[in-house]
């Protein structure tokens, strides 16, 4: 609230757009008009504004003993409805010699225009009047630029010390801006961070994004950021729990160890009977389809909720739900053709970062993968207004024997699948050492090289070619995801 020095200068100073002087206690129209006039902040000042209750026009006090009641009266005006939005203001009474001031203190509303009773009110100079078809048109453009999503709002009472800033220096900014850019960009690492919307200027702290993204500790400002994974025996909720873990901290620390746990603890493989001498390695969920879909979560999840993203894996199948419904021009109805980012910042870190690549052909590609695996498509529940689930079905069902009658159609005329024959191993050993030949020179010749493109090239299964690479110890893939390559020790 302002101090009394201040309202001395404002009772000395000519009225303008940011003070009204008053002597009247009755008149609440004009009271609620100079509330209003005073939130539009039509000249985009920022600054608040002050109604003066008690003074004359040439700034001298008229001698007003301020009640309760008239505090209470004048304090009503910001909630009895007539002012919408409702206006963000502080009213206090300040004693002088001369008599009692009843000061209103306006902040500007980042949700302009605000009408009283309908109207917008605006201050030209000293002048209150309502506002023209053009100066509203302002107002409603000036509401628009300020109606940031949730990520790039600021993070207040967040530091410079709540980030981790030496990956971003060294590893985010120069995947993000081009290096000669960035080589002769001298400024402080304060603007450099608010170049990429990850510092608010004006309240001097970071964004909500660079929390979610490069956070010490999410979990202080935003108590709901980090995955909970849980087993459970059986098919639904309520089996004996089976296995537990959290996976916290920022997405960059985070995602990693994600991928690594979805690929090694949850996807699983088995050998099923096809014939008297045949095999199929059957997978029980692809792990592309699953990365995605974790993915989608850590990007579209509201993070303002103390809802983890929920990672529940049961006999049958898998369930995925994170806080949010869907967004924007989202709807039930257009779902997953037409796509919005609840978190755009976050999105275009995690593209950047190689996680996801923001085409909008995410649910397409998991369908398709799920149904090259064998699985049953997965299933997405958009009815909920504050929360998006999908359940994945497992082409495995831990409860089940190894019978043929659980092979997918799919998989019986595979010729792809493993040969047992005892009479011809040498040409079974030839075939293997000439695919590890292979394998290990496409990989010379593109480290980047993904285990799915090598079983396209081939003509083999993704377990196959993971399989003998496995045995090529010379050959190691570092790094996760998309972002990471092969490297050889010869």
């Amino acid at each position: 609230m302002i101090s009394k020095e201040e309202i001395h200068t404002l009772l000395q100073s000519t009225e303008n757009y940011r003070v009204e002087r008053t002597i009247s206690t009755n008149n609440m129209d004009k009271f609620c008009e100079a509330i209003c006039a005073f939130s539009n902040d039509l000249p985009d000042s920022r600054k608040k504004g002050y109604l003066l209750i008690g003074a004359y026009d040439n700034g001298l006090l008229s001698g007003l003993k301020v009640d309760d009641a008239l505090l209470k009266k004048i304090s009503a005006i910001r909630s009895d409805g007539n002012i919408l939005p409702v206006p963000a203001m502080s009213v206090e009474r300040m004693e002088f010699p001369e008599g009692d001031l009843l000061v209103v203190e306006v902040s500007p509303s980042l949700l302009p225009p605000v009408r009283y009773r309908g109207r917008v009110f605006v201050r030209i100079g000293p002048r209150r009047d309502i506002a023209s078809e053009s100066e509203e048109r302002i107002l409603t453009e000036r509401r628009t630029a300020y109606m940031a999503t949730f990520d790039a709002t600021p993070c207040l009472g967040a530091t410079l010390d709540d980030l981790n800033i030496d990956y971003i220096r060294n590893e985010y900014l120069p995947s993000v801006v081009a290096p000669d850019v960035l080589a002769e960009d001298k400024r402080d690492i304060k603007e450099q961070l608010a170049s990429v919307r990850l510092y608010d200027r004006t309240h001097e702290c970071p964004t909500y994004a660079a929390i979610i993204l490069f956070g010490k500790n999410p979990r202080y400002y935003l108590p709901g950021a980090f995955v909970q994974f849980v087993r459970f025996a059986g098919k639904a909720i309520g089996g004996k729990v089976l296995n537990e873990k959290r996976f916290q901290g920022p997405l960059f620390q985070l995602l990693p160890p994600l991928e690594s746990f979805v690929s090694n603890a949850i996807i699983t493989q088995k050998p099923v009977s096809v014939s008297l001498f045949r095999e199929k390695t059957v997978i029980n969920y692809p792990n592309n389809a699953l990365r995605e879909l974790m993915m989608n979560a850590c990007m579209h999840r509201d993070y303002q909720s103390n809802m983890p993203i929920r990672l529940y894996q049961f006999d049958d199948h898998i369930e995925i739900m994170n806080a949010g419904g869907l967004y924007g021009e989202a709807r039930p109805e257009n779902f997953p053709t037409v796509n919005d980012y609840r978190n755009p910042i976050v999105a275009e870190a995690m593209k950047e970062m190689k996680y996801v690549n923001m085409f909008n052909q995410g649910i397409r590609r998991v369908q398709d993968m799920l149904n090259e695996n064998g699985n049953n498509e997965a299933v997405f529940d958009v009815s909920k207004l504050t929360a998006f689930t999908v359940n994945v079905f497992s082409t495995i069902d831990d409860t089940q024997g190894d019978t043929q009658d659980d092979i997918p159609n799919e998989y019986l005329n595979d010729t792809q699948c493993v040969r047992y024959d005892t009479q011809d191993d040498t040409q079974g050993d030839t075939q293997d050492k000439t695919l590890d030949i292979w394998i290990e020179e496409q990989i010379r010749n593109n480290l980047k090289i993904t285990t799915e493109e090598l079983a396209k090239l081939s003509g083999r299964s993704v377990i196959t070619i993971k399989r003998h690479i496995s045995k090529l110890s010379h050959i190691k893939y570092v790094g996760s995801g998309y972002s990471g390559h092969w490297e050889i020790v010869d």
